[in-house]
């Protein structure tokens, strides 16, 4: 799938991707229900009716939307994994490629955070569980670099703490506006101090 929630690639963006970007803005901004086709076809140049060649409506937008993201994020996730690890890191810097690849998804896709805890509900039941499961798949993937770092960490603290690390990560919407943060790499800087923290916690400190 290439879309707002997975493309990587710095190519300008397809009128697909364009209406997804759009779809996730006002969607976030006003609501699901709050928002119509012709607004989003508006938003993008086109016709509301012209949205139909590219989605079947709005509920295949926010389908593509919350699937797209949590597919990116676990895809993301076991790539860093494996390339840390292939590159001889050990445990403390496989998750600080983890801990960078999520600030960097909670600073640039501040509207999917808030699409996905305000409309998650209004997905079909197949994608909803879709989307629980690819996200139960992310957490695991942590929970098993956090207990490699801090083995004396038992499993159950080990996904609550990465749990709660994901609420602080993920917070980024209810900062204010963007311009009232202070600039992207302070503001990463600090949001991974505060991960890296909250997770050296479980052994009362990082181990090297």
């Amino acid at each position: 799938m290439t879309d707002v929630a997975t493309r990587t690639s710095t190519a300008a963006p397809t009128r697909r991707e364009r209406i997804l970007q759009e779809a996730a803005r006002l969607f976030a901004e006003r609501g699901f229900h709050g928002v119509g086709v012709d607004e989003i076809g508006a938003a993008v140049g086109i016709s509301g009716p012209g949205l139909y060649r590219h989605f079947a409506g709005k509920d295949a937008m926010l389908s593509e939307l919350l699937v797209g993201i949590s597919e990116r994020l676990l895809a993301g996730g076991r790539e860093r994994v494996a390339a840390a690890t292939g590159g001889g890191g050990g445990p403390a810097a496989v998750l600080d490629s983890l801990v960078d690849g999520h600030i960097d998804f909670a600073l640039d896709d501040r509207a999917l955070i808030t699409l996905h805890d305000r409309e998650l509900g209004q997905l079909r039941d197949t994608d909803r569980k879709l989307v629980r499961s690819l996200q139960r798949q992310y957490v695991e993937l942590w929970v098993e670099v956090v207990r490699a770092l801090h083995p004396g960490a038992g499993e159950a603290e080990a996904r609550a703490a990465v749990h709660a690390v994901f609420g602080l990560l993920n917070s980024t919407p209810h900062l204010g506006r963007p311009g009232a943060l202070p600039g992207r790499d302070a503001t990463a800087a600090l949001l991974r101090r505060l991960a890296l923290g909250a997770l050296a916690s479980l052994t009362g400190g990082a181990e090297e």
